[in-house]
C-alpha cells in the first residue's frame, strides 16, 4: 500500500511540473521581454533613475544571450535587431532625462516588436499599443492601457492594435 501510495505521489509531482513547465515555457530570448517590460514601467512611473537602470539590464541581457541555443531562424531575426536595440537602450541607460529616454523608448519599442513578430519570446499574450499623441507604439503583457510616453499625465491614452501570441 505504501508502494502505491508512493507511486502516485511521484506521477502527481511530475505531472505538476510538466503542466508548469508548459505555462511558463520561455526561450533564450524571454528574459529580454521581461526587461523591455520593466523599462517600459519605469517610464510609466516617470522614474528616469530607474528606467536607465532596466536599461543597462537590457544591454547585459542582449549581449549574454546564447545564440546556439536558438533555432536559425530566431538567432538571423535577433541579430538583425540587436545593433539597434542595443542603441537605443544604450540611450536611455546613459539618460536620467525622462523626456529623452522616452524618444529614445519609441524606436526601442519599434524595433522590438519586429523581434517579437519574428520570434515567439513568451506563450503568454503580448500586446502592441498605440500612443496618438506620441504617435508611437509599446509593449505590454496586459490589455489595460498604461502609457509610458507621458506617465501620469496621460496615463490611458492609446489603445491596443494589435496582439501576439493570442
Amino acid at each position: 500500500m505504501k508502494k502505491i501510495f508512493l507511486f502516485v505521489a511521484i506521477i502527481a509531482t511530475v505531472s505538476t511540473q510538466l503542466l508548469f513547465a508548459q505555462d511558463t515555457k520561455s526561450t533564450a530570448l524571454t528574459p529580454l521581454l521581461t526587461t523591455y517590460y520593466d523599462i517600459k514601467d519605469a517610464l510609466i512611473k516617470s522614474n528616469s533613475a530607474d528606467a536607465a537602470t532596466h536599461a543597462g539590464e537590457f544591454l547585459k541581457a542582449v549581449s549574454v544571450v546564447d545564440m546556439k541555443a536558438l533555432p536559425e531562424a530566431d538567432m538571423t531575426a535577433f541579430m538583425a535587431a540587436q545593433e539597434k536595440l542595443s542603441f537605443d537602450v544604450r540611450h536611455i541607460s546613459e539618460s536620467k532625462d525622462i523626456a529623452h529616454q522616452r524618444e529614445h523608448f519609441a524606436n526601442f519599442s519599434a524595433n522590438f516588436f519586429k523581434l517579437a513578430k519574428a520570434v515567439k519570446l513568451t506563450d503568454k499574450p503580448v500586446y502592441y499599443a498605440y500612443c496618438p499623441m506620441k504617435k508611437s507604439y509599446w509593449l505590454s503583457a496586459d490589455a489595460a492601457i498604461k502609457n509610458p510616453y507621458f506617465g501620469n499625465q496621460m496615463l490611458t491614452c492609446g489603445k491596443v492594435s494589435e496582439t501576439l501570441n493570442k
